[in-house]
């Protein structure tokens, strides 16, 4: 029996329960897949979840989160959970029981079965998108999360992951967005050729974000402040340098081999992070920000003249 709005039904106690064990399987990949349901797991990320449904519900979409697991000291702890799980199931449930069905050994007292969230392309292009974050054969779940994270940070307007890509309902890439997830849309499962067709299609600029580079991130911001005071164009100055200010897709490779020659040469420009110190490079996830950041302070800004 589940309940809406704070639980009062007895409390799940059992971590070896058909229902316990039917959870626990949403940490495979394949029953993710056949089911199109993931694991948010603790408060934050639950918070996250459940905020989501209530607004799509509210805009007559569909719900997110199917089903929610809490022990009694988390909603004693944090009320307003049980408040925004109303309308949703509800369950009580031991810490025995919420370990046996998360992938952290402490998922803080609360998790949720949510559907999947992924969006169709042509509807992320169709609404001519300023910013979008593009992970190419990117395999680590913590970057993954970790560039989700920063492209929600700054503002972008979604994240594409091409079919080499990590699973981003992985368990640990959903805990290293720390709820961005539920925050924009998020295309899953394309082919890298049609996919930059369609990026192309659509009027983006492609930006290739690559240690060896040609250009330097630094040079591009230091051209979008030139034409904001008006000594610069809006659009590619006489030294080719592209424009930050308009419509861009920034690609970020692999960890280990970054993107590769076919890959590269399907962006417009090679754009390299510098780096001052001896570091012999930059995390993707970190690249990913930087990148993002500059791109989005630029468009905020207009590139239009002070």
């Amino acid at each position: 029996m589940s309940i809406t709005g704070r639980p009062q039904a007895t409390i799940m106690s059992n971590p070896r329960a058909d229902r316990v064990k039917d959870v626990a399987k949403l940490a495979g990949r394949s029953v993710r897949l056949k089911r199109r349901q993931f694991l948010a797991e603790g408060p934050q990320a639950v918070r996250e979840a459940l905020s989501a449904h209530r607004a799509n519900i509210g805009s007559g979409g569909d719900g997110i989160v199917a089903e929610v697991f809490a022990t009694d000291a988390c909603l004693d702890r944090l009320p307003e959970l049980a408040d925004l799980a109303d309308g949703v199931p509800l369950r009580l449930a031991t810490d025995a029981v919420l370990a046996a069905m998360a992938d952290t050994v402490n998922p803080q007292g609360i998790v949720a079965v949510c559907h999947y969230l992924d969006r169709p392309l042509n509807e992320v292009l169709q609404a001519k998108p300023l910013l979008l974050a593009i992970m190419v054969r990117v395999q680590d779940p913590g970057n993954a999360g970790t560039i989700l994270r920063a492209a929600d940070s700054a503002g972008a307007d979604a994240v594409i992951l091409t079919s080499s890509s990590v699973d981003i309902y992985n368990p640990k890439a959903v805990r290293s967005t720390a709820g961005s997830l539920f925050h924009l849309p998020v295309v899953t499962g394309h082919d890298f050729d049609e996919l930059v067709a369609a990026l192309r299609a659509a009027g983006l600029t492609m930006l290739a974000a690559d240690g060896y580079g040609t250009i330097d991130l630094d040079d591009l911001q230091d051209r979008s402040a030139l034409r904001r005071l008006g000594s610069g164009s809006a659009s590619d100055d006489g030294e080719g340098l592209p424009d930050l200010a308009t419509p861009t897709a920034w690609l970020f490779g692999n960890e280990a081999q970054g993107l590769s020659s076919a890959e590269l040469a399907a962006a417009a420009h090679r754009v390299a992070v510098p780096v001052y110190g001896q570091a012999e490079s930059l995390n993707v996830g970190t690249a990913a920000t930087v990148c993002l950041y500059a791109s989005a302070r630029s468009q905020r800004r207009g590139g239009q003249p002070v």
